[in-house]
């Protein structure tokens, strides 16, 4: 089952406990801005990363922060999902059709 994190601790355990890296999408990243992030797998069966630079921790969370993200993830698995605070805020209520509208 999914769980929803802000903790930047237990993203970061279970991340790397996985293989996993912080990363932006190539594309929307530049000196002056991150983009929008990722974690990717690089080890990972069936990983098309191609289009994701790694970044570091402390800038991934920083953006995480700004763009007020959470994290939803499954302990036992690869899945993992970044969504606004809001929107899992609204499903912890039991609200599963909740999403971002901006």
């Amino acid at each position: 089952m999914a769980e929803t994190t802000t903790d930047h601790d237990t993203i970061r355990k279970w991340a790397e406990s996985k293989g996993g890296k912080p990363a932006a999408v190539d594309r929307t990243h530049s000196d002056k801005d991150v983009g929008l992030i990722r974690i990717m797998f690089p080890d990972a069966p069936n990983s098309h990363h191609e289009n994701l630079v790694e970044i570091s921790w402390e800038e991934f969370f920083e953006e995480f922060d700004a763009k007020d993200l959470a994290l939803l993830f499954d302990e036992k698995s690869l899945f993992n999902k970044l969504v606004g605070r809001d929107t899992a805020e609204k499903r912890e209520h039991g609200d599963h059709a909740a999403a971002r509208h901006k």
